[in-house]
């Protein structure tokens, strides 16, 4: 089994920037996928950033490409989503989740999720 806690969520002004943290626990932590969700009031969730257990291979929905950067650090158990020039429309609960070695844009594919931090961009 994997734990996850998400952190780093915060209220910030757009173009701001913020840096969300997941760090998890249980020993398949380092050679499961990883992927960056978010969830908006009324909103399925969706995809947003994912990383293989290596960290060799990322992938952005084209909505944050350029502007997020997802990396890890096994040695740490943690998985960190790099937010710049944030807008208004990044307003969601973000959720890291664990899934299979390869990370994946489904959301069907993850088998373990934290609790959310709520990330609040103003105009």
């Amino acid at each position: 089994q994997v734990q996850l806690v998400e952190s780093g969520g915060g209220l910030v002004q757009a173009g701001g920037s913020l840096r969300l943290s997941c760090a998890g626990s249980g020993r398949t932590f380092s050679t499961s996928g990883m992927g960056w969700f978010r969830q908006a009031p009324g909103k399925e969730r969706e995809f947003v950033a994912s990383i293989s257990w290596t960290g060799g291979s990322t992938y952005y929905a084209d909505s944050v490409k350029g502007r997020f950067t997802i990396y890890r650090d096994n040695a740490k158990n943690t998985v960190y989503l790099q937010m710049n020039s944030l807008q208004p429309e990044d307003t969601a609960v973000y959720y890291c989740g664990a899934g299979g070695p390869r990370g994946s844009t489904y959301v069907g594919n993850y088998d373990y999720w934290g609790q959310g931090t709520q990330v609040t961009v103003s105009s």
